[in-house]
């Protein structure tokens, strides 16, 4: 980037110095012509001022200011008088210079026999018409002549020196380039050695921020949140990772407990003591709460597996689903009988699009966390959003305790249970909540944990869902 930025510099110095060099080079040559003409025709009109008076010697006295020669001749180009010697050559060459009409006076750089009778390679010539006095009519054209010699050396002076600085001048803005742009990015290098030094064991470094609202200092701000939000996610997959081990321990330590006892009540081996027989009902109620922890794992790998691929943003399914249905056929696979009453409030087909399977698990989560929280009663409604249409809402409301605000978003936590001494084998796998809020965010919308309505005591879950889109006529 400091060669680009070097190579960039020297270009555009280059380029400035082309276009105004040229631009100043015509410049000064254009105003050193103008002056050179400008005193060439004053010493011309003095001449054609004598001629109008009629007082006009054969041989005129040298010009001032720098004019190198005067002449002055008739309408046929003969000459009248001249501040030279020998002046027929150059009247030849110059008597078709003649103002334009409706002018009195005309100039022209020439070179050839104009140059070389003043003594150079090219000479500035302007032309002043005089009308002698007595009203003949014959007019006299007064030339005087000026070599450029000065005006060219000036000028290849000039070009010289353009020419001879350019070469220093862009070289030192490529020095400056090349510096400015090192200093520039003396941060960039800072940030990348700390991100380079950044491992799964060193999370918690942060790449220095410069002061100031610059690119480079956005861009070191933005790569710390990063860095932030990944060592946030690193912590939470080994929370989870941990919280998964403890979770699976239990159940597996129980099972092979169990598994020992069965064993225990079989045949020896041959050769070995007979083990204490045990009874039938004993064996019978180790196997059962065997198959129970069994079950218990399979519910939690089936759960692991389901966040997993939520979180891996795996393709669903995108079918028609209604929501006043689900909630229906939720209740009726309820068994009625004692315990908390489940109760469905759906005027009418709340229409979503999603996958079944997961809209399903995620009502099932709901109404199973109600259920073990309500005392009498677990209300499900599902209805359109009220204010603009575009959105459904399915709320689960228990009258149980309610969840305290600081904890409502703990809850959504993987393995979170507010209650640390309540039974696990009772109180699922913590993991249905955080299932619930995935499934929901994954199909575009939200999960979140309100007060109830009424202002009773309970926990309301409300799931909002993006409404379909209304079919083209």
């Amino acid at each position: 980037m400091r060669g680009r930025s070097a190579a960039a510099a020297a270009l555009a110095m280059a380029l400035v110095l082309a276009v105004g060099g040229g631009w100043l080079y015509a410049l000064l040559r254009a105003n050193l012509l103008d002056n050179t003409t400008s005193r060439t025709e004053v010493a011309a009109r003095k001449v054609a001022a004598q001629a109008d008076t009629g007082a006009l010697p054969d041989v005129l006295s040298s010009p001032a200011d720098g004019v190198d020669l005067v002449l002055v001749l008739d309408p046929a180009g003969r000459v009248v008088a001249t501040s030279l010697r020998s002046a027929d050559p150059l009247a030849t060459e110059l008597r078709d210079l003649r103002p334009p009409p409706g002018q009195d006076s005309a100039d022209r750089v020439l070179s050839g026999a104009p140059a070389a009778a003043a003594g150079g390679s090219r000479a500035d010539v302007v032309v002043v018409r005089a009308t002698p006095p007595g009203g003949d009519g014959q007019a006299r054209y007064v030339y005087a002549v000026t070599v450029l010699s000065d005006v060219d050396d000036a000028t290849h002076a000039i070009g010289v020196a353009l020419l001879a600085s350019a070469p220093p001048l862009i070289a030192l803005a490529a020095a400056i380039a090349w510096a400015v742009t090192g200093l520039a990015l003396r941060p960039v290098t800072a940030i990348r050695r700390e991100l380079a030094a950044v491992s799964e064991s060193e999370l918690d470094r942060r790449v220095p921020d410069p002061a100031g609202g610059d690119e480079i200092a956005l861009m070191a701000r933005t790569v710390n949140a990063t860095l932030d939000r990944l060592e946030q996610a690193v912590t939470r997959q080994r929370q989870f990772v941990a919280d998964a081990s403890h979770e699976l321990r239990n159940p597996i330590a129980a099972v092979r407990s169990r598994l020992e006892v069965a064993l225990a009540a079989g045949p020896a081996p041959s050769g070995e003591p007979a083990a204490r027989p045990v009874p039938t009902a004993d064996l019978e109620r180790s196997v059962r709460a065997a198959l129970r922890d069994t079950e218990r794992l399979q519910r939690i790998a089936a759960d692991l597996l389901l966040l997993a691929r939520l979180d891996a943003h795996a393709p669903r399914a995108a079918e028609p689903v209604d929501l006043a249905l689900l909630a229906a056929e939720e209740a009726a696979r309820r068994p009625a009988g004692g315990g908390p009453r489940l109760v469905v409030v759906a005027d009418e087909p709340v229409p979503v699009r999603g996958d079944p399977a997961q809209l399903e698990r995620l009502l099932t989560n709901l109404v199973d966390n109600a259920l073990r929280h309500a005392r009498s009663e677990v209300r499900v409604l599902a209805r359109p959003q009220e204010d603009d249409g575009r959105q459904t809402v399915l709320e689960v409301v228990d009258d149980g305790p309610g969840i305290p605000p600081t904890a409502r978003e703990r809850v959504f936590e993987r393995f979170a249970r507010l209650d640390a001494a309540r039974d696990r084998e009772t109180g699922g796998t913590g993991l249905g909540l955080s299932i619930a809020r995935g499934i929901a965010r994954a199909h575009g919308g939200d999960l979140t944990v309100r007060d109830r309505a009424d202002g009773q005591p309970g926990a309301r879950f409300v799931a909002t869902l993006p409404a379909p889109a209304p079919a083209r006529p």
